[in-house]
């Protein structure tokens, strides 16, 4: 048994997002001051390495071939989140001849519903110096080095992010201020910038939301943030690069075992996998087998040995994205005393706002559901730190999801229930090597020690690790300014040309030519998916060489819509649907099975139900009696025959009359979001509903609600034709 000592009753805080986040200036600056070491780093990662995939990557089924017909692998690992990835690469690097195995895609866990930071734990060394504890200290420093690294390794997907500390008491302003600086200290030389404070006046300016009354000052300290999804898709794609023989969605029935020939005890040497989409099972043989599966640790742990105890205890962290609007788009923000303890990161991500986490114990599920109590809680400690004048509404949550952390305890403690570590690395009698917990910042070195401990256990030859400095899928050819080159090139859209490069990289050009050229003036080629974000047609046919099989893959991580914004992947959907299913040869009802699948993902695990169910039947109408008046009024303009009930018919002769016209489908999806019984029309006590709704803030951008307000005061503005005006009369 080997493991890690680490931090006690520590969260598995998760990634971060796009290079566009921190300000071109400061990123330059910020490359500049990490190049030497870095440069000397990566020499050494790169030296001597095979890359045998580097121009064209194996497809998926090219993969499933190779781990049928290998004879042995080294190493097989299990689990294709952020662990199992690094796992791979670090193995594949050695010169070890890997395997990787998902039951279900890439990222499709954990590791794609994280915070988004890369971080070395600010309130863990606050602990640390608290507690006079080492460990926690030590903790920290890996995990300063280990973004430092990570910055360096994928800059296309990581930025540095600086987050503001708002201040309410006087006495905390110096208490904070040595913490924060303690944090720089630590860091070294890899620091990312220096903290500094702001005074209330600049910290107001900097954060105009912020709730200034008792506001004494804020201190400003930079972490790291990236695109976690991608990120993992990276460092699996990287590991597929340098010859690892990687698959999604292939699932591990059961470990293989044989005996030892000298001790006679049973020993894991691989296992019986199933390709989910054919159903096709076989064996993959492997001289080691690590178990990377996240909060499924204990399922693969009890393949091994029944009778095994738990290690894994599950936390549930709900995040929330909220219109960009309430933050500054190069400013996050921390509230490190919240009603009850917890912390909570309020951060841009994607032009949009990602607020959380929670932290509350749930069991173990592939498909974790964010409560409405969860999203709730994080809505009430928004407003406590915002201005009064900002209205925090529930119906601004875009998207809502929830992520399992594998918190971890030591196997092999006396007092397993109380001992809560950082990560462990675990070997059972049989071999099988189990890594367990952590945090996204530090699965590169997670990875290391688990190959180190199964290159020791299993007596595999292996040259040391090279994955520091080792450049990640994308991060070669990538510069601040390469979409420039994207807009020049090929007449992308500049918002669409910054996306493609802060997401692909140096392989962003390959993307660039899957795009169809759109007929128009401006832009020359790409067409989006949906008109507010800049994701393209083209990403879709790149997604596919990416090992995307399903539409969900496609919103929910090759691209992030599904976590931006529920009713934009929702609109989206048809159209990627299509792209696939021409593409991989879709029968008519796979089609539909896909579309389906994708929309129950979007409302149960995206937050879509919570947004819908907003506006129910039973609600009730909060409305006074002027409200009702001018309700009843705004209704009756379009229900002309007083029948208590408006279609698209009524809708369009309205619009039609002030010279607004709307596509007949386009219609009936905006009355759609209002029609609670889905008769196919808008009674009136619905639409009290939704204004009521509307009012509450538990909706916002009702489409119906802003149309019917919008063609009322149109045709108010117009009045009668006075009687001079229309000829006398005659």
């Amino acid at each position: 048994m080997a493991f890690r000592r680490a931090l006690k009753h520590t969260a598995v805080v998760g990634g971060g997002a796009v290079a566009g986040v921190f300000g071109l200036s400061q990123l330059i600056e910020y490359k500049k001051t990490q190049h030497g070491l870095a440069q000397l780093a990566r020499v050494a990662a790169e030296a001597d390495l095979r890359v045998p995939f580097a121009d064209d990557l194996p497809s998926r089924q090219a993969q499933l071939a190779a781990l049928q017909s290998t004879e042995e692998f080294d190493v097989l690992v299990v689990g294709g989140g952020a662990t199992g990835a690094g796992c791979a690469l670090d193995a594949v690097t050695r010169n070890l001849k890997t395997a990787l195995v998902e039951r279900s895609d890439f990222s499709s866990g954990t590791s794609s519903r994280s915070t988004k930071l890369l971080h070395g734990g600010v309130r863990y060394l606050q602990k640390a110096i608290m507690q006079l504890d080492y460990e926690q200290y030590m903790m920290v420093k890996e995990a300063l080095h280990e973004r430092a690294n990570l910055l360096e390794i994928a800059p296309h997907l990581s930025a540095p992010l600086p987050i503001m500390l708002p201040v309410y008491k006087w006495w905390q302003l110096p208490y904070y201020w040595a913490g924060i600086k303690m944090y720089d200290l630590v860091a070294g030389i890899q620091n990312l910038k220096s903290s500094y404070v702001l005074s209330k006046a600049s910290a107001l300016e900097r954060f105009p939301m912020l709730n200034k009354d008792k506001l004494v000052g804020a201190i400003v300290y930079y972490d790291g943030q990236h695109n976690d999804a991608r990120m993992n898709l990276a460092i699996a794609i990287s590991s597929a690069r340098h010859g690892a023989a990687v698959a999604n969605y292939t699932e591990v029935v059961r470990l293989l075992k044989t005996k030892d020939p000298q001790g006679g005890e049973e020993k894991v040497c691989g296992a019986r996998c199933r390709d989910v989409i054919t159903g096709q099972e076989f064996d993959v043989k492997a001289k080691c087998v690590i178990n990377a599966t996240g909060p499924f640790t204990d399922s693969l742990r009890k393949m091994d040995n029944q009778e095994t105890k738990n290690i894994c205890q599950p936390s549930a962290g709900v995040h929330i994205v909220i219109p960009g609007y309430y933050s500054p788009d190069n400013m996050g923000l921390l509230d490190p005393s919240t009603s009850d303890g917890r912390v909570i990161f309020f951060l841009p991500w994607e032009k949009m706002t990602i607020a959380g986490t929670t932290d509350s114990p749930t069991s173990v599920t592939a498909h974790p559901i964010p409560g409405e109590d969860d999203i709730n809680f994080i809505l009430r400690e928004i407003r406590n730190y915002l201005s009064p004048d900002v209205e925090v509404r529930r119906g601004d949550v875009l998207a809502a999801w929830s992520g399992i952390r594998p918190l971890v305890t030591d196997p092999n403690s006396k007092d397993t229930q109380s001992i809560c570590r950082n990560h462990i690395v675990s070997i059972s009698p049989s071999g099988l090597v189990t890594i367990a917990g952590g945090k996204w910042t530090t699965y590169r070195s997670m990875a290391e020690e688990t190959l180190d401990a199964a290159v020791k256990t299993h007596g595999l030859s292996a040259q040391p690790c090279k994955t520091v400095g080792l450049m990640l899928e994308g991060a070669k050819g990538w510069t601040p300014t390469l979409y420039i080159r994207l807009v020049q090139d090929y007449g992308l859209e500049n918002e669409v040309a910054q996306h493609l490069a802060s997401t692909y990289g140096g392989k962003a050009f390959d993307v660039a030519k899957m795009a169809k050229v759109t007929g128009q003036r401006w832009p020359i080629v790409g067409k989006r998916l949906v008109s507010e974000f800049p994701y393209i047609e083209g990403e879709v046919l790149y997604a596919i060489k990416e090992y995307a099989c399903t539409a969900i893959d496609v919103i929910a991580r090759r691209t992030r819509l599904g976590f931006l914004n529920v009713q934009a992947a929702d609109e989206a959907l048809p159209r990627i649907v299509q792209i696939m299913g021409k593409e991989l040869g879709w029968s008519e009802e796979q089609k539909t099975t896909e579309l389906e699948a994708a929309r129950k993902f979007l409302y149960l695990e995206m937050g879509y139900r919570s947004r819908s169910e907003q506006l129910t039947k039973t609600s009730e109408i909060n409305l006074d009696n002027q409200e009702v008046v001018r309700y009843k009024k705004r209704f009756h303009k379009f229900d002309k025959e007083s029948k208590g009930f408006i279609t698209t018919v009524d809708v369009q002769q309205v619009l039609e009359s002030i010279n607004v016209h709307i596509d007949e489908n386009a219609l009936h999806e905006i009355l759609n979001e209002v029609d609670l019984n889905k008769n196919g029309q808008v009674e009136i006590d619905e639409f009290m509903q939704l204004m009521s709704a509307v009012k509450k803030g538990q909706v916002s951008d009702s489409r119906l609600a802003i149309l019917m307000k919008t063609a009322e005061e149109t045709l108010d503005t117009r009045g009668p034709v006075t009687v001079d005006r229309s000829g006398g009369g005659f």
